[in-house]
Parts: structure tokens; sequence; C-alpha cells
């Protein structure tokens, strides 16, 4: 009862979307209830059980509707849904990266959800996850869950070498990661060499990849430059430990953190039930959550992440209505405060910040650096312009080339990808 996208007629309307409908290959019976597909693209251990209990919640108050539950791993749901949409075999329901949300809304491959069931508590959600979700003045995703980067930091180590607060500045962080080797014999900070970890970098003075209003690259830029000038600085110093561009240095540094062998780095709160489980985060209120230091402009900024439910365009009318209830009731204020209190994730919606849920210090402390969190440009292409510098910095980091040669390299890569973007 469900059809693919073909990339010469795709449906650009929830009329025209109804209406088409192909061959049968749901398996649903015409007296029967309707079943559709959700991939769920979230941790497979750790946040997954949670949405599959409400999953059950839904069915017992929806007996028309049945729910099969496809857990896909993150780094692969792009590419598949992307295949899948363009042909056919497409979840009915995608958990989608903010990111992918503009990509897949330009293909034709989501449905716009202004006025439809799954928007209906619209006005609940933060105004910045909702404009995120949008392309081209429609909206194509239902804000799930959010996040953003943030300073952790182990809280004892910084009390044993005397440090009170956490950095404001990246200067001010070398001086504390020499402190605290000098203090504990553990080294201060870790940074990453993944490009989505250096944005800070380019925030803090006042740039981005590229200038989307002005169609212009700037990954190459003198502001740019300056920013992975001091990504680079802070792998080469006393407490600052040297970079790692192995496959395995996400958990690495995610390790040595959570077991007390490094006292800072930069990290989301998906990470959150992960530092739980480590011995230097028993007890939760060790862990020190704060804005990532300022760049010299005096801003600090971290880009804005999360994840929106999004239907499939190609699904016909019986699906996606079955589909814009569920969307509906996973997003509610009620399912986001059990997703937030089983898995420790951030709400996108204010009214699910119950004071149960801030009482986890992650989520609090996560929540207060939200409001440096800044949103991702609508360029459908964006997302894809931070392969190109996952291999350059990871080279510069590795001393393989300069840094003007990598974002020479990285600016002919990502102008590729948008030509109609100037240097």
């Amino acid at each position: 009862m469900r059809r693919g996208i073909a990339a010469s007629a795709l449906v650009a309307s929830f009329a025209l979307a109804a209406t088409a409908c192909g061959g049968s290959d749901s398996g649903d019976k015409a007296d029967g209830p309707v079943t559709i597909t959700w991939w769920d693209t979230s941790n497979a251990t750790n946040e997954a059980p949670t949405y599959q209990a409400l999953i059950k919640e839904f069915e017992a108050a929806n007996k028309d509707v049945k729910v099969k539950y496809v857990n896909v791993q993150f780094d692969q749901a792009q590419n598949k849904f992307d295949t899948a949409a363009g042909s056919k075999g497409a979840p009915d329901v995608l958990r989608s990266e903010v990111g992918w949300t503009p990509a897949f809304a330009k293909k034709g491959y989501f449905l716009p959800l202004d006025g439809t069931e799954a928007l209906t508590d619209q006005a609940k959600f933060q105004p910045s996850l909702i404009k995120q979700a949008q392309y081209e003045g429609k909206t194509y995703g239902v804000p799930l869950v959010t996040d953003t980067l943030a300073f952790v930091y182990n809280k004892q180590l910084f009390a044993k070498a005397g440090i009170k607060e956490a950095p404001k500045t990246w200067d001010d962080l070398k001086k504390a990661a020499a402190t605290i080797k000098d203090k504990t014999g553990v080294d201060g900070y870790w940074g990453s060499t993944a490009s989505y970890y250096a944005q800070p970098f380019l925030y803090g003075e006042g740039t981005d990849l590229v200038n989307a209003d002005a169609k212009k690259l700037t990954v190459d830029s003198a502001e740019a430059k300056k920013g992975y000038g001091t990504w680079l600085s802070l792998f080469d110093g006393k407490g600052l430990h040297k970079a790692d561009t192995t496959a395995d240095a996400y958990a690495h540094i995610q390790d040595a953190f959570v077991n007390g062998k490094v006292a800072a780095i930069i990290q989301g709160p998906w990470e959150l039930t992960n530092f739980y489980k480590g011995s230097a985060f028993k007890d939760k209120n060790n862990l020190g959550i704060a804005t990532v230091p300022a760049g010299s402009t005096g801003k600090a900024g971290a880009p804005t992440g999360g994840h929106n439910l999004s239907v499939y365009a190609g699904s016909d009318e019986a699906h996606q209505k079955a589909a814009l209830k569920f969307v509906n009731f996973m997003t509610s204020a009620k399912s986001q405060t059990a997703i937030a209190l089983k898995n420790s994730t951030l709400p996108t919606r204010d009214d699910a910040y119950t004071a149960e849920v801030k009482a986890d210090p992650g989520i609090a402390g996560y929540q207060t650096v939200l409001p440096a969190a800044q949103p991702r440009p609508a360029l459908p292409e964006y997302s894809s312009l931070l392969a190109p510098l996952d291999t350059e910095l990871a080279k510069v980091a590795a001393g393989k080339e300069s840094l003007d040669k990598g974002l020479s390299n990285a600016e002919v890569a990502l102008a590729k990808l948008v030509p109609d973007f100037s240097k």
C-alpha cells in the first residue's frame, strides 16, 4: 500500500501524496489495522528500549495502528533512506538528524507537516527548533530531541587543581590544562579531530564553513583560519592530549573521560547515560557542564543538533494518516518527558522540562548551554560539507599537511558540493 518516489515525479503536497497509491507491499488487511514502519536511528542499547516501550503505549491506545519498529544504525541511515525513498521500501516515519531534513525535503521525500495532526502542538516547541525543521517555508519534521556541544569536565579533578570554574576562553583552557597536569598528573583536555567538534572554534570567530545567504565559501577565510588555528593549538602543550586520528578515536576520548583519565572534553548530551556508567561519574553531580569557551570575538557558540520525526511523502493516504498520529504521540509532552527521564536526552518542547526531568543534573546542565547553540543554515548540502573537513582536519592534526593546505583542499572539495557558491 506504499509506493516509492521516482525522481521525475516527486510529490510536493499532502493532497497529491494522499491520492497516489501503488501496489501493496505492507501486508495490511483491508479490515485490519494499518501497519506503519518506523526507522529509529537512536542508540540500540541505551535509547531504543524507551522508544519500543512507547510504541506499546501508542498501540494500546490506537488499536487501528501497528508500528513495525526497525533500529537502523545512525551512520548508515541517511544513505539507506535516500536509496529506499528514491525507489521503494522507505519507512513511513524516519528519525531524521536535523541536518538531513532540508536535503530530503528538497528531494520531495518528506511530507510537509504544516496543518497536520503531527504539528497540532507547534506552539509548544522551541521556535528555533521548528525553524530548523523547515525548508523553503514549509515544515518537514517535528523535533523529537535536541542537543548541542558543551564543555564537560570532571569537577573533582578541577577542584584538586584549585580551579573553581570552567574556562571562559580557549586561552583559559590551555592554562587550566597545564595546571591540572601539574596538580593531578592527568591531562586537562582531549580534543577531537572530527569537523563537527571543531565548529565551536569557527563560531567563536564569527564564521562558518559557508555563508549561505551570500552563497560564499568561508572555510578558508581569515576568520576560519584563526578558529582552526586555535583548534590545532589544543593538541600540543602541557596537559593537552595529542591528536588521535585512529578509527577508534571517539571511543578512546570517551573512555578516558568517563574513567577520570582526562579532565575535560567537548561532548553532547547523547553521551550522558554513558558518562554515568563511568567510574568518574558514579556521582552524577561530579559532571560539570558549561558553555564551550569563546573565541576572539568574545562570543561562544556550538552547533545545534538533534532529531526530527519526518513522514515519508511516498506513503499512501492511510499510512500517512497513521504516521501523523504516531508522530504526534511520540513528540507529545508526556512522551518527551518519558524519553528524557529514561535516556537523559533533551526535550524540544518547554512543557516537557518538568521538575522531575530537570532533577537530572546532566539534563539541567545541558539546558543551560542551549542559548549558545547555533542553528545550521537551511542548506540541503550542509551536512555533506563536514565529510571533506573530516578528512583534511585529520591530516592536519596528524602533521601530514599544513593547516593552509588542508583548508585549501577543503575549499576545493566544498566547491564541488555547492558549485553555485563563490570563493
